[in-house]
Protein backbone atom coordinates (compact mmCIF):
# COMPACT_ATOMS: atom_id res chain seq x y z
CA UNK A 1 0.00 0.00 0.00
CA UNK A 2 1.00 3.60 -0.40
CA UNK A 3 2.80 5.42 2.32
CA UNK A 4 -0.17 8.24 3.49
CA UNK A 5 1.30 11.52 2.48
CA UNK A 6 2.52 14.78 4.56
CA UNK A 7 0.12 17.68 2.98
CA UNK A 8 0.87 21.61 3.52
CA UNK A 9 -1.96 21.28 6.67
CA UNK A 10 0.44 18.81 8.42
CA UNK A 11 3.11 20.88 8.47
CA UNK A 12 2.74 22.10 12.08
CA UNK A 13 3.11 18.93 13.34
CA UNK A 14 6.87 19.98 13.13
CA UNK A 15 10.04 18.32 15.05
CA UNK A 16 7.34 17.55 17.71
CA UNK A 17 5.62 15.05 15.57
CA UNK A 18 8.83 13.73 14.49
CA UNK A 19 10.26 13.18 18.24
CA UNK A 20 7.41 11.49 18.77
CA UNK A 21 7.76 8.96 15.77
CA UNK A 22 11.22 8.50 17.46
CA UNK A 23 13.09 10.05 14.71
CA UNK A 24 16.37 11.62 16.37
CA UNK A 25 16.84 15.26 14.76
CA UNK A 26 20.14 17.09 15.94
CA UNK A 27 20.08 20.53 17.49
CA UNK A 28 20.12 23.35 14.49
CA UNK A 29 21.88 26.76 14.29
CA UNK A 30 20.43 28.38 12.07
CA UNK A 31 22.35 30.46 9.64
CA UNK A 32 21.24 34.25 8.59
CA UNK A 33 23.21 35.84 5.43
CA UNK A 34 24.42 38.17 8.28
CA UNK A 35 25.68 35.08 10.59
CA UNK A 36 29.13 33.49 9.97
CA UNK A 37 28.07 30.68 7.70
CA UNK A 38 26.79 33.63 5.09
CA UNK A 39 28.86 33.56 1.80
CA UNK A 40 31.92 35.56 1.71
CA UNK A 41 32.07 38.63 -0.33
CA UNK A 42 33.81 38.45 -3.43
CA UNK A 43 37.35 38.77 -3.44
CA UNK A 44 40.22 40.16 -5.86
CA UNK A 45 40.77 37.70 -8.61
CA UNK A 46 44.96 37.34 -8.59
CA UNK A 47 45.52 38.27 -11.79
CA UNK A 48 45.24 35.92 -14.35
CA UNK A 49 47.84 33.84 -13.98
CA UNK A 50 47.58 30.51 -11.34
CA UNK A 51 50.50 28.78 -9.95
CA UNK A 52 47.84 25.75 -8.57
CA UNK A 53 44.89 24.72 -10.21
CA UNK A 54 41.95 22.61 -8.49
CA UNK A 55 39.34 21.53 -9.90
CA UNK A 56 36.68 19.89 -7.74
CA UNK A 57 34.14 17.86 -9.75
CA UNK A 58 30.71 16.96 -8.12
CA UNK A 59 29.23 14.02 -10.71
CA UNK A 60 25.76 14.47 -11.13
CA UNK A 61 25.37 17.74 -8.99
CA UNK A 62 22.87 19.42 -10.76
CA UNK A 63 21.45 22.74 -8.59
CA UNK A 64 18.56 20.00 -7.17
CA UNK A 65 21.46 17.93 -5.59
CA UNK A 66 23.12 20.88 -4.08
CA UNK A 67 19.84 22.60 -2.82
CA UNK A 68 18.74 18.84 -1.59
CA UNK A 69 22.31 18.69 0.60
CA UNK A 70 21.89 22.37 1.84
CA UNK A 71 18.55 21.81 3.10
CA UNK A 72 19.11 18.63 4.75
CA UNK A 73 21.86 19.31 6.28
CA UNK A 74 22.65 23.26 6.99
CA UNK A 75 19.13 24.58 6.37
CA UNK A 76 17.49 25.89 3.62
CA UNK A 77 19.21 29.28 4.83
CA UNK A 78 22.33 27.73 5.45
CA UNK A 79 25.49 27.70 3.15
CA UNK A 80 27.61 24.66 1.69
CA UNK A 81 31.22 25.60 1.42
CA UNK A 82 30.69 25.31 -2.57
CA UNK A 83 28.16 28.03 -1.81
CA UNK A 84 30.81 30.84 -0.59
CA UNK A 85 32.90 31.12 -3.61
CA UNK A 86 32.93 34.51 -4.74
CA UNK A 87 32.31 33.99 -8.43
CA UNK A 88 29.50 31.52 -9.58
CA UNK A 89 28.67 31.17 -12.75
CA UNK A 90 26.34 28.05 -15.45
CA UNK A 91 27.94 26.22 -18.17
CA UNK A 92 25.77 24.39 -21.13
CA UNK A 93 26.69 20.29 -20.94
CA UNK A 94 25.32 19.28 -24.32
CA UNK A 95 27.44 16.56 -26.11
CA UNK A 96 27.58 15.62 -30.12
CA UNK A 97 26.88 12.90 -32.28
CA UNK A 98 29.19 11.28 -34.62
CA UNK A 99 28.47 14.34 -37.36
CA UNK A 100 28.81 17.07 -34.40
CA UNK A 101 25.49 17.62 -33.90
CA UNK A 102 24.00 18.60 -30.49
CA UNK A 103 23.14 15.78 -28.19
CA UNK A 104 21.19 17.54 -25.49
CA UNK A 105 21.64 15.12 -22.66
CA UNK A 106 25.57 14.19 -21.98
CA UNK A 107 27.12 11.49 -19.97
CA UNK A 108 30.21 11.75 -18.02
CA UNK A 109 32.64 10.48 -20.78
CA UNK A 110 31.69 13.01 -23.24
CA UNK A 111 31.20 16.05 -20.67
CA UNK A 112 34.49 15.35 -19.12
CA UNK A 113 36.23 15.43 -22.28
CA UNK A 114 34.60 18.69 -23.26
CA UNK A 115 36.38 19.78 -20.07
CA UNK A 116 39.20 17.57 -20.15
CA UNK A 117 39.83 18.95 -23.65
CA UNK A 118 38.01 21.64 -25.06
CA UNK A 119 36.58 19.57 -27.36
CA UNK A 120 32.82 18.29 -27.51
CA UNK A 121 32.28 14.01 -28.34
CA UNK A 122 30.10 11.72 -28.30
CA UNK A 123 28.67 10.04 -25.72
CA UNK A 124 30.94 7.43 -24.08
CA UNK A 125 34.12 8.49 -25.99
CA UNK A 126 37.33 9.35 -23.35
CA UNK A 127 39.01 12.19 -24.94
CA UNK A 128 38.51 11.57 -27.99
CA UNK A 129 36.80 13.90 -30.98
CA UNK A 130 33.74 13.14 -32.53
CA UNK A 131 35.41 11.75 -35.01
CA UNK A 132 37.44 9.69 -33.13
CA UNK A 133 40.50 11.71 -32.73
CA UNK A 134 42.83 11.57 -29.67
CA UNK A 135 43.20 15.32 -28.19
CA UNK A 136 45.58 15.97 -25.46
CA UNK A 137 44.20 16.93 -22.03
CA UNK A 138 44.50 19.17 -19.35
CA UNK A 139 46.15 16.83 -17.04
CA UNK A 140 48.32 15.66 -19.67
CA UNK A 141 49.23 19.41 -21.01
CA UNK A 142 50.53 20.02 -17.16
CA UNK A 143 52.70 17.17 -16.99
CA UNK A 144 54.46 18.34 -20.19
CA UNK A 145 54.82 22.00 -18.79
CA UNK A 146 56.80 20.04 -15.79
CA UNK A 147 53.51 20.56 -13.01
CA UNK A 148 52.70 17.87 -10.21
CA UNK A 149 49.55 16.36 -11.63
CA UNK A 150 46.67 14.34 -9.48
CA UNK A 151 43.74 12.39 -10.05
CA UNK A 152 41.42 11.47 -7.44
CA UNK A 153 37.57 9.99 -7.02
CA UNK A 154 35.60 8.09 -5.30
CA UNK A 155 34.77 5.92 -8.34
CA UNK A 156 36.92 3.65 -9.94
CA UNK A 157 39.98 5.76 -10.87
CA UNK A 158 39.12 4.09 -14.51
CA UNK A 159 35.53 5.44 -14.53
CA UNK A 160 34.52 8.42 -16.87
CA UNK A 161 35.43 11.53 -14.71
CA UNK A 162 38.62 10.37 -13.75
CA UNK A 163 39.84 8.70 -17.45
CA UNK A 164 38.99 12.31 -19.22
CA UNK A 165 42.23 13.51 -17.57
CA UNK A 166 44.32 10.22 -18.32
CA UNK A 167 43.66 8.19 -21.23
CA UNK A 168 42.23 8.43 -24.55
CA UNK A 169 39.69 5.73 -25.91
CA UNK A 170 36.33 4.81 -27.91
CA UNK A 171 34.25 3.74 -25.40
CA UNK A 172 34.53 4.13 -21.51
CA UNK A 173 34.24 0.60 -21.21
CA UNK A 174 37.58 -0.29 -21.84
CA UNK A 175 38.82 -0.05 -18.52
CA UNK A 176 40.80 -2.89 -18.28
CA UNK A 177 42.92 -5.22 -20.50
CA UNK A 178 40.27 -7.78 -19.92
CA UNK A 179 37.63 -4.70 -20.91
CA UNK A 180 38.65 -3.67 -24.54
CA UNK A 181 36.19 -5.51 -26.96
CA UNK A 182 34.63 -2.17 -27.58
CA UNK A 183 37.99 -0.35 -28.54
CA UNK A 184 39.81 -2.91 -30.69
CA UNK A 185 41.59 0.51 -32.59
CA UNK A 186 43.17 1.17 -29.18
CA UNK A 187 44.69 -1.79 -28.15
CA UNK A 188 48.00 -1.84 -28.04
CA UNK A 189 48.51 -4.33 -30.63
CA UNK A 190 46.63 -1.96 -33.06
CA UNK A 191 49.18 0.96 -31.93
CA UNK A 192 46.78 2.53 -29.52
CA UNK A 193 47.34 3.26 -25.56
CA UNK A 194 46.05 -0.11 -24.31
CA UNK A 195 43.25 0.17 -21.38
CA UNK A 196 42.28 2.91 -19.35
CA UNK A 197 43.80 0.92 -16.40
CA UNK A 198 47.53 0.93 -18.72
CA UNK A 199 46.86 4.34 -19.86
CA UNK A 200 46.76 5.94 -16.37
CA UNK A 201 49.88 4.32 -15.17
CA UNK A 202 51.45 5.41 -18.68
CA UNK A 203 50.38 8.97 -18.16
CA UNK A 204 51.73 8.99 -14.86
CA UNK A 205 50.10 11.29 -12.32
CA UNK A 206 51.94 11.69 -9.44
CA UNK A 207 49.16 11.09 -7.28
CA UNK A 208 46.31 8.74 -8.15
CA UNK A 209 43.48 7.80 -5.67
CA UNK A 210 40.52 5.81 -6.18
CA UNK A 211 38.53 2.58 -6.21
CA UNK A 212 38.74 0.16 -9.15
CA UNK A 213 41.46 -2.08 -7.81
CA UNK A 214 40.47 -4.55 -9.86
CA UNK A 215 40.61 -3.22 -12.84
CA UNK A 216 44.65 -3.07 -12.51
CA UNK A 217 44.56 -6.52 -10.91
CA UNK A 218 43.69 -7.53 -14.89
CA UNK A 219 46.52 -8.93 -16.72
CA UNK A 220 47.85 -6.75 -19.71
CA UNK A 221 48.07 -9.20 -22.72
CA UNK A 222 49.55 -7.89 -25.05
CA UNK A 223 53.25 -5.01 -25.30
CA UNK A 224 55.99 -4.71 -23.21
CA UNK A 225 54.51 -5.69 -19.86
CA UNK A 226 52.30 -8.54 -21.19
CA UNK A 227 51.97 -10.95 -18.38
CA UNK A 228 51.95 -8.27 -16.02
CA UNK A 229 48.94 -7.30 -14.10
CA UNK A 230 48.47 -3.11 -14.49
CA UNK A 231 49.47 -3.07 -10.47
CA UNK A 232 52.94 -4.59 -11.62
CA UNK A 233 52.89 -2.13 -14.69
CA UNK A 234 52.51 0.39 -11.99
CA UNK A 235 55.35 -0.28 -9.70
CA UNK A 236 57.53 -1.35 -12.86
CA UNK A 237 56.98 2.14 -12.99
CA UNK A 238 58.13 3.61 -9.51
CA UNK A 239 54.44 3.45 -7.79
CA UNK A 240 53.87 3.48 -4.38
CA UNK A 241 50.75 1.39 -3.84
CA UNK A 242 48.22 2.33 -0.57
CA UNK A 243 45.02 0.63 -0.37
CA UNK A 244 43.97 2.03 2.88
CA UNK A 245 43.62 5.16 4.86
CA UNK A 246 46.77 4.08 6.99
CA UNK A 247 48.92 3.64 4.08
CA UNK A 248 48.13 6.89 2.54
CA UNK A 249 48.59 8.90 5.39
CA UNK A 250 52.04 7.29 5.21
CA UNK A 251 53.20 8.16 1.73
CA UNK A 252 55.86 10.27 1.55
CA UNK A 253 56.82 12.55 -1.30
CA UNK A 254 59.47 11.11 -3.68
CA UNK A 255 57.96 8.33 -5.25
CA UNK A 256 54.53 8.36 -7.52
CA UNK A 257 51.24 7.47 -5.49
CA UNK A 258 48.73 5.03 -6.55
CA UNK A 259 45.99 4.75 -4.00
CA UNK A 260 43.11 1.94 -4.74
CA UNK A 261 40.78 1.35 -1.39
CA UNK A 262 38.10 -0.82 -3.25
CA UNK A 263 37.76 -3.26 -6.03
CA UNK A 264 34.77 -0.84 -7.63
CA UNK A 265 33.92 2.44 -6.40
CA UNK A 266 34.30 3.14 -3.36
CA UNK A 267 31.47 2.70 -1.23
CA UNK A 268 29.19 5.58 -0.09
CA UNK A 269 29.53 7.63 3.28
CA UNK A 270 25.61 7.52 3.75
CA UNK A 271 22.68 4.51 4.35
CA UNK A 272 18.77 5.18 3.94
CA UNK A 273 16.00 3.36 2.60
CA UNK A 274 15.74 4.10 -0.90
CA UNK A 275 12.74 6.35 -2.62
CA UNK A 276 9.80 3.95 -3.74
CA UNK A 277 6.37 3.98 -5.26
CA UNK A 278 4.11 5.69 -3.47
CA UNK A 279 7.01 7.41 -1.60
CA UNK A 280 8.71 6.38 2.14
CA UNK A 281 7.98 6.52 6.06
CA UNK A 282 9.15 9.94 7.03
CA UNK A 283 12.88 8.98 7.68
CA UNK A 284 16.15 10.56 8.81
CA UNK A 285 19.55 9.49 7.03
CA UNK A 286 22.12 7.01 9.08
CA UNK A 287 25.36 8.89 8.73
CA UNK A 288 27.39 5.50 8.39
CA UNK A 289 27.74 2.48 6.10
CA UNK A 290 28.21 -1.22 7.72
CA UNK A 291 29.79 -2.03 3.66
CA UNK A 292 32.37 0.75 4.26
CA UNK A 293 35.77 -0.44 5.65
CA UNK A 294 36.68 1.27 8.53
CA UNK A 295 39.96 1.79 6.56
CA UNK A 296 38.90 3.43 3.85
CA UNK A 297 39.92 7.73 3.66
CA UNK A 298 37.14 9.96 3.09
CA UNK A 299 37.45 12.54 0.07
CA UNK A 300 38.39 14.94 2.41
CA UNK A 301 40.92 13.21 3.54
CA UNK A 302 42.44 12.18 -0.04
CA UNK A 303 42.47 15.73 -1.23
CA UNK A 304 44.17 16.84 2.00
CA UNK A 305 46.95 14.00 0.87
CA UNK A 306 46.96 14.92 -2.55
CA UNK A 307 47.45 18.56 -2.11
CA UNK A 308 50.34 17.95 0.38
CA UNK A 309 52.40 15.62 -1.87
CA UNK A 310 51.09 17.24 -4.78
CA UNK A 311 53.02 20.88 -3.40
CA UNK A 312 55.89 18.70 -2.14
CA UNK A 313 56.75 17.96 -5.57
CA UNK A 314 56.61 20.71 -6.95
CA UNK A 315 58.79 22.80 -4.27
CA UNK A 316 61.53 20.18 -4.51
CA UNK A 317 61.33 19.43 -8.59
CA UNK A 318 61.76 15.70 -8.88
CA UNK A 319 62.12 12.78 -11.72
CA UNK A 320 60.03 10.05 -11.74
CA UNK A 321 61.15 6.65 -12.95
CA UNK A 322 61.35 6.08 -16.80
CA UNK A 323 58.19 4.86 -17.63
CA UNK A 324 56.77 6.12 -20.65
CA UNK A 325 56.02 10.02 -19.96
CA UNK A 326 56.61 9.77 -16.45
CA UNK A 327 60.42 9.95 -16.76
CA UNK A 328 60.02 13.61 -16.98
CA UNK A 329 61.51 16.35 -14.81
CA UNK A 330 59.14 18.38 -12.44
CA UNK A 331 59.95 22.15 -12.72
CA UNK A 332 60.78 22.98 -9.10
CA UNK A 333 58.46 25.71 -8.44
CA UNK A 334 56.33 25.14 -11.35
CA UNK A 335 52.90 24.50 -9.02
CA UNK A 336 50.72 21.18 -9.89
CA UNK A 337 47.33 20.71 -11.00
CA UNK A 338 44.62 18.16 -9.27
CA UNK A 339 41.33 17.57 -10.34
CA UNK A 340 38.78 15.53 -7.29
CA UNK A 341 35.51 13.85 -8.28
CA UNK A 342 32.73 13.17 -5.71
CA UNK A 343 31.17 10.61 -7.98
CA UNK A 344 28.67 8.48 -6.66
CA UNK A 345 26.75 12.34 -6.19
CA UNK A 346 25.58 10.58 -9.47
CA UNK A 347 25.32 7.03 -8.91
CA UNK A 348 22.78 7.38 -5.82
CA UNK A 349 20.90 9.57 -8.04
CA UNK A 350 20.92 6.73 -10.66
CA UNK A 351 19.90 4.67 -7.80
CA UNK A 352 17.10 6.84 -6.69
CA UNK A 353 18.81 6.60 -3.16
CA UNK A 354 18.51 10.26 -1.67
CA UNK A 355 20.70 9.53 1.78
CA UNK A 356 23.47 7.76 -0.21
CA UNK A 357 23.45 11.07 -2.65
CA UNK A 358 23.10 13.46 0.25
CA UNK A 359 26.28 12.04 2.17
CA UNK A 360 28.07 12.03 -1.17
CA UNK A 361 27.25 15.31 -1.74
CA UNK A 362 28.17 16.33 1.69
CA UNK A 363 31.48 14.21 1.70
CA UNK A 364 32.03 16.36 -1.94
CA UNK A 365 31.91 19.50 -0.07
CA UNK A 366 34.37 19.05 2.85
CA UNK A 367 36.69 18.28 0.33
CA UNK A 368 35.59 21.21 -1.42
CA UNK A 369 36.51 23.44 2.17
CA UNK A 370 39.98 21.37 1.86
CA UNK A 371 40.62 23.24 -1.38
CA UNK A 372 39.44 26.39 -0.37
CA UNK A 373 41.15 26.36 2.55
CA UNK A 374 44.26 25.94 1.05
CA UNK A 375 43.62 28.68 -1.47
CA UNK A 376 43.65 31.13 1.33
CA UNK A 377 47.43 30.63 2.21
CA UNK A 378 48.07 30.78 -1.40
CA UNK A 379 46.23 32.92 -3.64
CA UNK A 380 47.92 32.29 -6.67
CA UNK A 381 45.76 28.80 -7.03
CA UNK A 382 42.94 28.77 -8.67
CA UNK A 383 39.97 26.74 -7.47
CA UNK A 384 36.91 25.56 -9.84
CA UNK A 385 33.64 23.14 -8.55
CA UNK A 386 31.31 22.14 -10.85
CA UNK A 387 29.28 19.47 -12.28
CA UNK A 388 29.43 17.25 -15.07
CA UNK A 389 25.83 16.90 -16.19
CA UNK A 390 22.40 17.72 -13.81
CA UNK A 391 20.44 14.59 -12.45
CA UNK A 392 16.88 13.52 -11.48
CA UNK A 393 15.95 14.56 -7.83
CA UNK A 394 14.00 17.07 -7.37
CA UNK A 395 12.43 18.52 -4.42
CA UNK A 396 8.74 19.24 -4.57
CA UNK A 397 6.09 19.78 -2.23
CA UNK A 398 5.20 17.18 0.56
CA UNK A 399 1.47 16.91 -0.66
CA UNK A 400 2.55 16.18 -3.82
CA UNK A 401 2.34 12.40 -5.51
CA UNK A 402 5.42 11.95 -7.61
CA UNK A 403 4.58 9.18 -10.72
CA UNK A 404 7.67 7.24 -9.90
CA UNK A 405 9.81 6.84 -6.96
CA UNK A 406 9.91 9.45 -3.78
CA UNK A 407 11.02 9.78 -0.15
CA UNK A 408 10.30 11.62 2.65
CA UNK A 409 12.96 12.82 4.80
CA UNK A 410 13.61 14.61 7.74
CA UNK A 411 16.00 17.67 7.59
CA UNK A 412 18.19 18.86 10.15
CA UNK A 413 15.55 21.82 10.55
CA UNK A 414 13.21 19.12 11.88
CA UNK A 415 10.97 19.68 8.54
CA UNK A 416 9.56 17.42 5.75
CA UNK A 417 11.20 17.22 2.47
CA UNK A 418 9.70 15.01 -0.14
CA UNK A 419 12.19 14.58 -2.84
CA UNK A 420 11.07 12.70 -6.44
CA UNK A 421 13.16 10.49 -9.02
CA UNK A 422 10.77 10.28 -11.46
CA UNK A 423 12.56 11.04 -15.28
CA UNK A 424 12.89 7.29 -16.23
CA UNK A 425 10.34 4.01 -15.59
CA UNK A 426 10.55 2.93 -11.73
CA UNK A 427 12.12 -0.43 -12.51
CA UNK A 428 15.26 1.28 -13.86
CA UNK A 429 18.09 3.78 -13.28
CA UNK A 430 16.91 7.09 -13.33
CA UNK A 431 18.91 9.41 -16.12
CA UNK A 432 20.82 12.64 -16.23
CA UNK A 433 19.01 15.63 -17.31
CA UNK A 434 20.52 18.20 -20.29
CA UNK A 435 20.13 21.23 -18.05
CA UNK A 436 23.02 23.78 -17.15
CA UNK A 437 24.81 23.06 -13.97
CA UNK A 438 26.77 25.42 -11.43
CA UNK A 439 30.57 26.83 -11.63
CA UNK A 440 32.20 28.26 -9.20
CA UNK A 441 35.46 29.93 -8.74
CA UNK A 442 37.72 31.50 -6.59
CA UNK A 443 41.59 33.07 -7.42
CA UNK A 444 43.24 33.61 -10.57
CA UNK A 445 40.95 33.74 -13.73
CA UNK A 446 38.07 32.89 -11.71
CA UNK A 447 36.28 36.10 -13.49
CA UNK A 448 36.07 33.44 -16.62
CA UNK A 449 33.08 31.62 -14.94
CA UNK A 450 30.25 34.10 -14.50
CA UNK A 451 27.57 34.34 -16.69
CA UNK A 452 26.29 31.31 -19.11
CA UNK A 453 29.00 29.43 -20.26
CA UNK A 454 30.03 26.25 -22.72
CA UNK A 455 31.77 23.29 -20.66
CA UNK A 456 34.71 23.32 -23.05
CA UNK A 457 35.30 27.09 -21.98
CA UNK A 458 36.45 25.15 -18.85
CA UNK A 459 39.47 23.42 -20.79
CA UNK A 460 40.66 27.27 -21.47
CA UNK A 461 40.08 28.67 -18.23
CA UNK A 462 42.59 26.44 -16.51
CA UNK A 463 45.13 26.03 -19.52
CA UNK A 464 45.37 29.88 -20.00
CA UNK A 465 45.48 30.44 -15.78
CA UNK A 466 48.48 27.56 -16.27
CA UNK A 467 49.77 28.88 -19.40
CA UNK A 468 49.77 25.78 -20.55
CA UNK A 469 48.86 26.89 -24.17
Amino acid sequence: MPVPRLTRSRLAWGTAAVLAAGIAVPSFAYATPESPAAPVTSAAAHGTKAKNVILLIGDGMGDSEITLARDYTVGANGRLNMDRFPRTGAYTTYSVDEKGRPDYVTDSAASGTGWATGHKTVNGRISKTHTDEPVPTMLELAKKKGLATGNVTTAELTDATPAVQDAHVTDRGCQGPEDMKKCPDDTLGEGGGGSIAEQTVTTGADVLLGGGKARFDQRITEGPHKGRTVIEQAKKAGYSLVTDKKGLAGAEPGKPLLGLFAPENVPVEWTGKKAAKGGTEPQRCTTSNPERPKGTPSLESQTTKAIELLEAKQKAGHKGKANGKHGKQHGKGKGFFLQVEGASIDKQDHAADPCGQIGETAAFDRAVKVAQDYAKKHPDTLVVTTADHGHASQIVPVDAKPAGLSSTLITDEGQPLQVSYSNNDPAKAQEHTGTQVRIAASGPNSDRVLGVTNQTDLFATVTRALNLR
